[in-house]
């Protein structure tokens, strides 16, 4: 059994689609539920952005399994202003929360003043019981050590 592998050590997730160019994005992604897992990393793509668009990504957290109630959670936030059209394009916005007060958390897309469009939500969870097992957004999966 691979224990050295990243495919060993944590469960990848994908917890929401692509968005499309606007100022006014908020935009929650699957919830997850914590109580298996010690850390959550999600992790989004700025795709375009247009000069003085600011993309934000933050995590939310609640004891219940609903959008109704969700907080921030204080410091949980990755945020890019674009200076000029397209320079922040193709990069990334990451945030990662380790052992959450509340048993489900979200990430949230927001994009303000000018456009911006982000890519996918992957989440990466770090379970308190190894091996990961990869969940059913994984279509397959392969580990390699030459």
């Amino acid at each position: 059994m691979n224990i050295h592998g990243l495919l060993a050590n944590l469960e990848s997730r994908w917890a929401k689609a692509a968005v499309a160019l606007a100022s006014n994005t908020d935009d929650n992604s699957a919830r997850i539920d914590m109580i298996d897992y010690e850390s959550a990393m999600f992790i989004t793509s700025i795709e375009d952005s247009v000069a003085t668009g600011v993309g934000t990504l933050k995590v939310e957290q609640n004891d219940d399994d609903s959008d109704t109630g969700m907080a921030a959670i204080t410091g949980a936030t990755a945020t890019k202003t674009c200076v000029v059209n397209d320079d922040i394009n193709g990069q990334l916005l990451i945030v990662e929360v380790r052992n959450p007060s509340k048993r489900y958390i979200q990430g949230v897309r927001t994009s303000a003043t000018a456009n911006i469009a982000f890519g996918s939500v992957i989440v990466l969870l770090k379970p308190r019981i190894f091996p990961s097992v990869q969940g059913a957004t994984v279509a397959a999966s392969t580990y390699v050590s030459d």
